[in-house]
């Protein structure tokens, strides 16, 4: 099974935080560099088609929302309609991926979670979407702006492709190029309006750039993500975040004195007072003070072992010294089975996302340890981006899940008070996976 348990409710696809005007760039400056970027030629031909994209949807639409609606008046209308609108979600996410291929924009898909419930509550969340029906509109718009960019795309490329070629093909004798009629007389006629020409491609170069700007803009308005939706889903999000990050703390420092009362202060209590009863037998019964001072001893000792357990439990002193791989390598040297160890960071991560890295590892050998009946496991943590990526992964028997007061969960706690993100990937039989990104920013 596989369970993301960052936060009980994640949040709407996280658009780019940049205003929409910086988002969508228009590109390089200048006639050369517009020529060479890939983007322009990369969109050209999206542009051509876009048009026939759009009398597709059109034709499917035109048919398909008119008859769900006549519908309704028997058994079939409904489902119906929940058929085209989902038909028409997928054509927005199609087209969302399109977007990305011809123009390098990524446009999240926008939609709310699903609910958990019934049929009605499906329904509600089907219709109660706003990107339900800006997908709908966006569909209905790529008609008329498919039709704009195809005529102007034409219109450029064929005239300043048959202009510049007038030389060549009035030296070769013909009379027409790419459907134009040319009525040169001679190559020398037809050189200024192959500048003509080169001009017209020029401004077909920036046209595309500009077309592409424009799509973008409108596709990221209708097809992207509300930004005031984002904004409150965020603002959730981090409020969730945040109170979870308060929990974790608070269990933590309830475990501490827990470990304190019940633990090693219980055996100094014990040792104190065989301290004292050894000082009373000193004089009267030197070998029971012996005895006794012995037993003081030995709880002394395992006083001082599980007080350097809780420290360990607190902040290994030596992730402090010498960093997360040594500290891994610890792990995984007292592990109980063979655990393969892969540390690829160049530069120390602050100690915050050091610390919530270290205790997923050790939580994970200790789970692993006690119920996966693994042979051996794998260690990898490296950095992807802006972020830390921890992943453990062992052959044993599965079925491992976050549930709620598990120590799984206590990880997930953890990684969200930094907005990370745990996922658990652990299905009966095995193997288990858990992976946990950490933003982390040097």
């Amino acid at each position: 099974m596989t369970a993301e348990t960052a936060s009980p409710d994640r949040p709407a696809p996280e658009p780019d935080d940049r205003p929409l005007r910086e988002r969508v760039p228009l590109g390089p400056k200048g006639p050369i560099g517009v020529a060479l970027d890939p983007m322009t030629w990369r969109a050209v031909p999206y542009l051509f088609l876009s048009l026939f994209l759009g009398l597709a949807w059109l034709a499917v639409l035109s048919v398909a929302v008119p008859v769900s609606v006549a519908m309704v008046v028997v058994w079939v209308g409904l489902p119906l309609i929940v058929v085209t609108i989902l038909m028409w979600r997928g054509a927005a996410m199609l087209e969302r991926r399109i977007l990305r291929l011809a123009f390098g924009v990524r446009i999240p898909d926008p939609y709310r979670r699903r609910p958990e419930g019934g049929f009605v509550r499906h329904l509600d969340w089907l219709f109660g979407d706003p990107a339900t029906w800006k997908d709908l509109g966006y569909l209905l718009l790529l008609t008329p702006l498919g039709a704009l960019e195809f005529f102007v795309s034409l219109l450029l490329w064929t005239s300043g492709l048959a202009l510049l070629s007038g030389p060549l093909v009035t030296a070769l004798g013909w009379r027409t190029t790419m459907g134009v009629r040319l009525g040169y007389g001679s190559v020398a006629e037809s050189v200024p309006w192959a500048l003509v020409g080169a001009a017209i491609l020029v401004v077909a170069l920036y046209a595309v750039r500009g077309m592409t700007w424009l799509h973008t803009m409108l596709a990221n308005l209708l097809l992207g993500v509300d930004e005031q939706d984002h904004l409150r889903a965020q603002t959730e999000y981090l409020r969730a975040s945040r109170a979870r990050g308060v929990h974790t703390a608070e269990t933590e420092r309830r475990r501490i004195e827990r470990d304190l009362h019940d633990g090693a202060q219980q055996r100094l209590l014990a040792v104190a007072l065989d301290l004292g009863r050894a000082r009373a037998k000193f004089d009267e019964d030197p070998e029971a003070a012996r005895d006794l001072l012995a037993s003081a001893h030995a709880g002394t000792k395992e006083a001082i072992a599980e007080l350097r357990d809780l420290a360990r439990g607190i902040y290994p002193a030596i992730l402090t010294d010498r960093g997360l791989d040594a500290a891994l390598s610890s792990l995984a040297a007292r592990a109980p089975v063979r655990v393969e160890l892969s540390v690829e960071i160049a530069e120390r991560p602050p100690p915050a996302v050091e610390s919530i890295a270290y205790f997923i590892v050790s939580e994970t050998l200790t789970n692993m340890a006690k119920h996966s009946r693994a042979s051996e496991a794998s260690v990898s943590v490296r950095r992807e981006g802006v972020q830390i990526v921890v992943e453990v992964a062992d052959n044993g028997v599965g079925g491992a899940r976050a549930v709620p007061g598990g120590g799984l969960a206590g990880l997930a706690d953890r990684a969200a008070t930094i907005d990370g993100v745990l996922i658990v990937d652990s299905p009966p039989g095995g193997p288990t996976r858990i992976r946990a990104s950490l933003p982390c920013t040097w």
